[in-house]
């Protein structure tokens, strides 16, 4: 199981002090969480894509790219890539680039994002928004699994035997997430493709979140590709620790009060027992964090958003060290004893590598056969 954290990158306030910080020192300090990422031994470091204040990161394979050249482990994700208002054939072209920089340790994941006033910044109608979502997305498909493309569509000019370049390292292509709070539609899309689906599982309850991901495991194995209990699922979550659980709540509770998202809303005790936010201390991220298994089943990565709300760069990285060495070895024991026979782990580009030569191997094998046969005859 892969464990990881997302940020948002929003720049807000300190509640504490009133400081704002700038756009570049929030940029800064999204670099240095990534690097300690790294350090404390995580999987996963995932960033948003934003085009609106108070949001930095719009640029997310720029920012990506960088910490490739910084680190050696790290899988470099999106939490979300607009696959409504980008284009398809940049998508393809800047996540393949991407993969070749960081040798592999590349994937993304397809959302349409929460702001509706993106949509004509980039010239589309948010009432198309699940519509350029499966367009959008057929085509990057095309684009990263054939040379030479000929398509006609309705939001974008027509392909006539266009290439896309450079094409995906080793000849496959990133793997790729679909993130959805609210919409069964992606929820299908990704089952349909046999991807990967990523449930937020920040702001609804248990019930809402056991919902969408059954939806994704039932109509993944509807497709053929499996087991129900063999379809990739990802959760996100948030997390605020102090060693002592008093401590935590009366540290982080100005800055969930004033959070741009929910702030000014329900208390956080409210909060943290109607969603999966957990205030506390690691022992009880541990506990909460195994509960998901009980509504989501087995499942392969876990995010946690730890930077939100104007958290200073200092006590991220505090949480970031009590994550690494409290919580997330814990977790990696005890998740993959209840594991249940069969469950895949999670996709990195090695293994997809290895298991994309073994298809080719049996083809291959099987061609062979047939001919002999055809010989015989």
């Amino acid at each position: 199981m892969q464990f990881g954290i997302f940020t948002v990158g929003d720049v807000t306030a300190d509640p504490t002090t009133g400081r704002v910080p700038s756009e570049h020192e929030r940029i800064k300090a999204m670099l240095a969480i990534a690097q300690k990422a790294e350090e404390v031994g995580l999987d996963v470091f995932a960033t948003g894509e934003h085009h609106n204040p108070p949001f930095v990161p719009s640029s997310p394979t720029t920012m990506l790219g960088h910490i490739a050249a910084r680190t050696e482990h790290l899988i470099l994700s999106t939490s979300t890539t607009l696959i409504t208002t980008n284009d398809p054939v940049k998508i393809a072209e800047d996540f393949a680039m991407l993969q070749h920089v960081a040798d592999g340790r590349v994937d993304l994941m397809m959302g349409r994002g929460n702001t509706g006033p993106v949509y004509p910044w980039f010239g589309k109608d948010i009432r198309d928004g699940i519509d350029l979502a499966v367009e959008n997305y057929a085509l990057l498909r095309r684009l990263w699994d054939e040379d030479a493309v000929t398509w006609k569509g309705k939001f974008r000019t027509p392909l006539q035997s266009f290439t896309s370049t450079p094409r995906p390292l080793d000849g496959v292509a990133p793997f790729v997430w679909h993130g959805s709070i609210r919409s069964p539609e992606i929820a299908e899309q990704a089952a349909y493709y046999g991807d990967g689906f990523f449930h937020n599982n920040i702001f609804w309850p248990a019930s809402h979140t056991e919902q969408m991901v059954n939806l994704y495991r039932q109509r993944y194995a509807h497709y053929g590709h499996g087991t129900p209990e063999q379809a990739i699922v990802g959760l996100g979550g948030q997390v605020f620790m102090r060693r002592n659980s008093q401590d935590a709540v009366r540290e982080f509770r100005p800055y969930f009060d004033n959070a741009p998202v929910y702030g000014h809303g329900p208390s956080l005790e409210e909060f943290t027992s109607q969603t999966p936010l957990t205030v506390g201390s690691p022992q009880q991220v541990i506990e909460r964090t195994l509960s998901f298994r009980d509504y989501a089943g087995d499942y392969q990565r876990q995010l946690f958003l730890m930077d939100h709300a104007g958290l200073p760069l200092k006590t991220v990285l505090e949480q970031l060290d009590l994550l690494g060495e409290e919580v997330v070895p814990v977790l990696r024991k005890e998740f993959a004893n209840l594991r249940a026979p069969g469950v895949p782990d999670a996709p990195t580009h090695t293994a997809r590598v290895a298991a994309a030569a073994a298809q080719d191997t049996a083809n291959d094998s099987k061609q062979e056969t047939q001919e002999t046969q055809e010989t015989q005859a």
